[in-house]
C-alpha cells in the first residue's frame, strides 16, 4: 500500500525508518510519501497559515496550501484516488480496528493538523475522515500520523514473521487487553512462570490465556470489559466470582 503525508515537519517521519514499519518499507509492502505543506505556500515567505476570523488566539492552516498539496498528490497518483484522513483532536478515536481497515486500502493520504486547526472548509470538501490518538492535545498531527502509519504497517502482509502476533495483542479482538507474557528465566527473583504455560498442555495454555486476558483487561480497562460482555466459555473459565466484581450483570455474547 501506499501512504502519503501532508506535513509541515517531514524531518519527522524519518523515524519509521526504524523497526517494524522501516521493514515494511523495505519490503515494499509500504510505500511512504512525506509532501512538505511550504511548498504550496501562499507567498514567497513559506505562509500556510493565518489569524482565525472571530478573533480568538492561535493560527489556523489556510485551505489553499492544503489544497494545492492534495493537488499535487492527486496528480501524481492519477485514478488511484487516496482515502484522506486529518489527524485533529476532533477526531474519532483511532482503534486497533480502524488500523486493520485501513491496512485493507490501497492509498491513504494523511494530512497532520497544526496550530489552532485547519480551516473548516477545506475539511468539509476533502476530508473523508477525521482520526484523533486520544482525549489530549499535542503540539500536531505528526506524532498521532507516525504511530497510525505504525499501526497499518505491522498489519500489512509479509510485514510480520508470524502474523499471529499481530493476532494476540490487545485490541485485536474488540474490548480485549492481551494477556501477561513471560520467557526465561522460568524462576525470576522468587517470581515464577504460571504453570499453566510451561505445562505443555495446549488446552490448559489456552484457557489460561483467556482468563489472564479477561482479569488483565477488567483490571486496567474497566471501561472495556463493561463494554465487551463475555461468552459462555468465558464464564465458565472465570469462575463464579466474575459476576459481582464485574458489575451487577454481564452481557453474553453469541
Amino acid at each position: 500500500m501506499r501512504i502519503d503525508v501532508l506535513t509541515l515537519f517531514p524531518e519527522m517521519f524519518a523515524a519509521l525508518d526504524a523497526s517494524i514499519p522501516g521493514r515494511a518499507r523495505k519490503s515494499g509492502a509500504l510505500e511512504l510519501k512525506c509532501h512538505y505543506l511550504r511548498e504550496f505556500a501562499i507567498n514567497k515567505y513559506g505562509q500556510v497559515d493565518d489569524e482565525p476570523f472571530g478573533g480568538e488566539a492561535g493560527m489556523v492552516l489556510r485551505p489553499e496550501p492544503l489544497k494545492k498539496g492534495l493537488d499535487s498528490v492527486f496528480e501524481e497518483l492519477g485514478a488511484a484516488r487516496p482515502k484522506v484522513i486529518l489527524m485533529s483532536a476532533q477526531g474519532g478515536i483511532f482503534t486497533q480496528e480502524k488500523a486493520k481497515e485501513l491496512a485493507e486500502t490501497e492509498n491513504i493520504l494523511i494530512i497532520c493538523g497544526h496550530y489552532k486547526g485547519v480551516d473548516q472548509r477545506f475539511v468539509d470538501a476533502y476530508v473523508d475522515e477525521e482520526l484523533s490518538i486520544g482525549d489530549y492535545v499535542v503540539s500536531g498531527g505528526e506524532l498521532p500520523a507516525m504511530l497510525v502509519i505504525d499501526a497499518i504497517a505491522r498489519l500489512l502482509p509479509g510485514v510480520l514473521g508470524d502474523l499471529a502476533s499481530a493476532e494476540t495483542d490487545s485490541f485485536f479482538l474488540p474490548h480485549r487487553l492481551g494477556w501477561p507474557v513471560y520467557t526465561r528465566p522460568q524462576d525470576f527473583e522468587g517470581r515464577t512462570v504460571p504453570e499453566a504455560l510451561v505445562s505443555g498442555h495446549h488446552e490448559n495454555i489456552r484457557k489460561w490465556r483467556i482468563k489472564a486476558s479477561l482479569e488483565m483487561t477488567r483490571k486496567n480497562r474497566p471501561d472495556l470489559f463493561r463494554a465487551g460482555g463475555l461468552t459462555e466459555e468465558e464464564k465458565k473459565i472465570m469462575g463464579p466470582p466474575l459476576a459481582p466484581e464485574g458489575g451487577p450483570e454481564e452481557k453474553t455474547k453469541g
